[in-house]
């Protein structure tokens, strides 16, 4: 079967950035699947696996603007430190739902702490990264009624 929109996909991967150094994999342990034409996956990947089928192996250059998107230094902020109001020790590296101007939540993630301020960055740890992966198409299957619905795979560790 032919990788197309509404196929759940599995597949081995291995993830490394410009510096050849690895990100992530999957090899040392379960496959991963995704809901193809959902999103569920990085767009260039998604673009470059479409059409593929069980057996093939690719390697993947996906640049900022079709992975994790650029780096964006508007998402860079100084805030208070009594943001973090009931949190006795604030640490660089330490991550938190943040509500943005939309009302939308993301990630933020503490780069800097100088006396009363804190500084923190809503950019996902690899955005302005390209990304280069190492992928092997495992399976591919049609998708149930209820996977379409929800716009994701059900596996053991979905709760619907």
């Amino acid at each position: 079967m032919t990788i197309a929109a509404n196929k759940v996909v599995t597949f081995h991967y291995t993830l490394t950035n410009n510096a050849g150094e690895l990100v992530d994999t999957s090899r040392e342990g379960e496959p991963l699947p995704y809901l193809h034409g959902a999103n569920n996956i990085v767009p260039g990947l998604e673009q470059e696996l479409e059409g593929k089928n069980v057996g093939d192996s690719l390697k993947v250059e996906v640049p900022p603007h079709l992975g994790y998107g650029e780096y964006m230094e508007e998402m860079v902020q100084q805030v208070p430190r009594d943001m973090f109001t009931g949190i006795d020790t604030l640490e660089v590296g330490m991550q938190f739902h943040a509500e943005g101007q939309s009302g939308q939540q993301h990630v933020v993630t503490i780069t800097a702490i100088e006396e009363d301020k804190v500084t923190v960055d809503g950019n996902h740890d690899l955005a302005g990264e390209t990304l280069h992966f190492d992928v092997e198409v495992m399976d591919v299957r049609e998708a149930t009624e209820d996977e379409l619905a929800h716009g994701h795979v059900h596996g053991p560790s979905c709760n619907h």
